[in-house]
């Protein structure tokens, strides 16, 4: 179930009540808690144990789990119990895994508070954390049992995320919605000053682009796969920038990628290129990859894809908006072309740090 709307969160204790479990346990985002005092109110209010963790990819690891695994001891969680989470996308992976590994697995409920983990963390039920071999390398399909998006967190959300958020509701609207991509191409400049209305209609339409998919594919058999579409390249810069470029600005560039692979293998036209790096750039997203890190370290960083099996790399490739498909059999030589077109054309949006959450 799917709550979106500004103040989606007042509903939580009568959703927790409905479900009266054993024991409650608040997984937060230390700086999320900070900002929003409403979250440690309402884990009062239901008597929750709460649990402030770090934010970003440093929490999202073997010891942050371990150290989760120990706050949920000492809250002496059962198999009855219900773990909520309350974060952006690497919070919600880290909580996720835990809640589907406790007891070998208990319900959780899902709070996204960045727009990227809005539209795509908090909907599906992947959960995990890295590894340094690569990113999301050990998890689980754990689907929380309800998702409260409440506009209000954007509220706070440093400016720079809105874009990394947005980068993700495009390559849904890629994947599954011309409608969407052009309410955001309409939108561009009132989607980044966070106007409500705008906002929402591109979250509800993001999120219900991934929510058709994965209903039909719950465990990424098929369809599923599509979803993935800008994001092997993107983990492999991520990964290759030591996490530094954050995962929405990634997958931007890597969209890109993925449209050169298809131009050059004859299934998309040049347009399409130039029509999302046109509206990235509008969005305050890169096009381009900056200097610090070579090609090939990208390149060798695919090595550790999930998508790879049996040695063969596969890649969700563009043929229109609304028409992708996975495509097999992708080569080295085709993945450096698209990423040596990333340094030859970097945009002018930077590449910041994460900042807060």
């Amino acid at each position: 179930m799917n709550r979106i709307a500004r103040g989606a969160i007042e509903a939580l204790p009568a959703a927790v009540a409905a479900r009266s479990p054993t024991r409650l346990a608040f997984v937060v985002d230390r700086e999320v808690a900070r900002l929003h005092e409403t979250l440690e109110r309402i884990a009062a209010e239901i008597g929750a144990a709460w649990i402030p963790v770090p934010g970003g990819e440093r929490s999202k690891t073997p010891d942050g789990l371990a150290a989760l695994w120990s706050r949920l001891a000492e809250a002496d969680l059962d198999r009855g119990s219900l773990l909520l989470a309350a974060g952006g996308g690497t919070v919600l992976d880290l909580a996720g895994f835990a809640a589907s590994t406790w007891h070998r697995g208990i319900p959780w409920v899902a709070i996204p508070t960045t727009l990227l983990a809005m539209v795509d963390a908090s909907i599906g039920g992947k959960t995990g954390i890295d590894l340094p071999a690569g990113k999301n390398l050990v998890g689980a399909f754990h689907p929380p049992l309800e998702v409260h998006v409440d506009l209000a967190f954007l509220d706070t959300l440093p400016a720079e995320e809105i874009g990394t958020g947005l980068a993700e509701i495009v390559k849904a609207a890629v994947v599954g919605d011309s409608g969407l991509l052009e309410h955001v191409e309409r939108n561009a400049t009132a989607l980044l000053a966070r106007e409500e209305a705008s906002l929402l209609e591109a979250v509800r339409r993001a999120v219900a682009v991934k929510t058709a998919i994965v209903s039909r594919d719950p465990r990424e058999g098929g369809e599923r796969r599509v979803l993935n579409f800008g994001h092997t390249l993107g983990h492999a810069i991520e990964s290759a920038s030591g996490y530094a470029i954050p995962h929405g600005r990634a997958v931007a560039v890597g969209m890109l990628a993925a449209c050169t692979v298809a131009q050059g293998r004859g299934l998309a036209s040049p347009a399409l290129r130039e029509r999302l790096s046109l509206l990235l750039s509008r969005l305050g997203l890169p096009t381009g990859l900056p200097a610090g890190f070579g090609p090939e370290a990208i390149v060798d960083a695919t090595a550790a894809d999930k998508k790879r099996a049996a040695g063969v790399l596969s890649m969700v490739l563009p043929r229109d908006v609304g028409r992708v498909e996975v495509v097999a059999g992708i080569t080295r030589e085709e993945i450096e072309k698209g990423v040596r077109l990333l340094f030859e054309k970097r945009g002018p949006a930077p590449f910041p740090e994460r900042k807060g959450a």
